[in-house]
């Protein structure tokens, strides 16, 4: 079996004018799936047959395999960030609001302090919010690595900063789409799930 494009969590209408369902279709249907045609591509022959995605990124990682590793990671990214993304709007709550306000203050200062790391990050990326070990952290990858390529690294949110995750509906102002997204289209209730240590088998799959 192949690795496939896993099904958005929400139809691609769902979020209005945040998210057009023009930029679903050139950034899930297309972007997405392309990241997974290229990832079975690279399959063959590399010894790799019924490995789960997070295996393939490692064993990429692992032997310098850049075009593996660029796909591979990419399609778990994605299938990160879709869940990541709420067209009901919520709030941090609980166990949750509790570490944002131990690490940053409060919930207003820790949207911030992640803005500035997704706005100010440079070129294609992703802005992440990381448990490092009990405490959440803040950073950002560049182009397609993954916190699945960094032991220890956990998962609880991903803004992707790619342009074609936003220009057709933001054209070139990166600040509006992480501020549209951050301040209304956050799935908090998933976030909070990761607090467990296991965001990376949420978007996981087995070939």
């Amino acid at each position: 079996m192949a690795f496939v494009l896993p099904a958005l969590p929400y139809e691609k209408t769902a979020f209005g004018e945040l998210i057009s369902e023009r930029t679903f279709d050139f950034h899930h249907g297309k972007h997405h799936q392309a990241y997974v045609t290229k990832t079975n591509d690279a399959l063959a022959g590399a010894g790799l047959e019924g490995a789960k995605l997070t295996d393939v990124i490692r064993a990429a990682r692992d032997k310098g395999n850049k075009g593996l590793f660029n796909n591979s990671a990419q399609v778990w990214n994605h299938s990160f960030y879709w869940q990541c993304l709420s067209p009901e709007k919520q709030a941090p709550s609980g166990e949750l609001k509790a570490k944002i306000d131990a690490a940053f203050g409060s919930t207003d200062a820790f949207l911030a302090k992640f803005k500035d790391e997704a706005v100010g990050h440079f070129s294609n990326g992703w802005a992440w919010l990381v448990l490092d070990g009990d405490a959440l952290k803040i950073t950002s990858l560049h182009d397609a690595d993954s916190p699945v390529a960094h032991d220890g690294m956990k998962p609880l949110l991903t803004l992707d900063v790619w342009e074609h995750a936003y220009y057709l509906d933001y054209q070139n102002a990166r600040p509006g789409y992480v501020d549209a997204l951050l301040g209304n289209a956050i799935n908090w209730d998933f976030v909070a799930s990761n607090l467990d240590g296991k965001g990376v088998d949420r978007a996981d799959q087995q070939s």
